[in-house]
């Protein structure tokens, strides 16, 4: 059962970040292991079962990521990320082309909400479409989103602009990568069991944006497996 982060979470957290080498994981992996991949699995592992108690039929698994950067993709970074993050996301090869729910700790604060990984092109098309055809489908849900007030439509923008929409999806039609989440400082919340509630309650709130954002990998999805 989650009970809460601790100082030491952040205290490792930054740590890995000034010390990002392998001497130093080796010296504080029990501590990694204690207070960070832990509680983050017992979180998730809280989360996901109240959440999918609420919506079986979604189909989603739980995965906790690991904090070994991929070898191949370290860009001049260290070999360990300075965060962790969990998902509630289908469980198949194309899963960054999917929606995810996220959960994400970092040194400056923690984060939540439901967008992509990897938005294939034709997916922010199909969606552009509809948002041309039928704008009052998004908008419903955005007014919806800016009256509850936790929640803003993040991601890159295309350098060229793909068009134009109505001024409350004008923020939504030229993503080249999308999400919908809240990012809050490393605040007392962290340290408490009540995160989960958060969690669950944030996760249930976006499932409407789940579905619409799912409602667009239907078709093309084929093509990238």
């Amino acid at each position: 059962m989650f009970t809460g982060y601790s100082s030491e979470t952040l205290d490792f957290l930054w740590g890995i970040r000034l010390n990002n080498d392998r001497t130093w994981f080796t010296a504080h992996k029990q501590a990694y292991m204690q207070h960070l991949y832990q509680p983050t699995l017992e979180l998730g592992r809280e989360v996901y079962d109240r959440f999918m108690e609420k919506f079986p039929k979604l189909g989603l698994n739980l995965h906790v990521c690991r904090i070994y950067r991929d070898a191949r993709r370290l860009h001049g970074q260290g070999p360990y990320k300075d965060h962790l993050w969990l998902t509630i996301r289908p469980e198949n090869d194309i899963w960054s082309h999917q929606p995810v729910f996220w959960f994400e700790i970092t040194p400056e604060g923690w984060s939540h909400g439901v967008g992509f990984w990897n938005a294939a092109p034709q997916t922010l098309a199909s969606m552009r479409k509809d948002m041309d055809e039928n704008p009052k489908r998004l908008e419903k849900l955005v007014r919806r989103m800016n009256k509850d007030g936790r929640f803003q439509v993040q991601g890159r923008d295309y350098a060229r602009k793909k068009g134009e929409s109505t001024p409350l999806l004008a923020s939504w039609y030229n993503k080249k990568e999308i999400s919908v989440g809240c990012e809050r400082p490393f605040d007392e919340l962290l340290y408490s069991p009540e995160l989960a509630d958060a969690l669950v309650d944030g996760f249930t709130f976006l499932e409407p944006c789940y579905q619409y954002f799912q409602s667009f990998c239907k078709n093309g999805l084929e093509d990238l497996k």
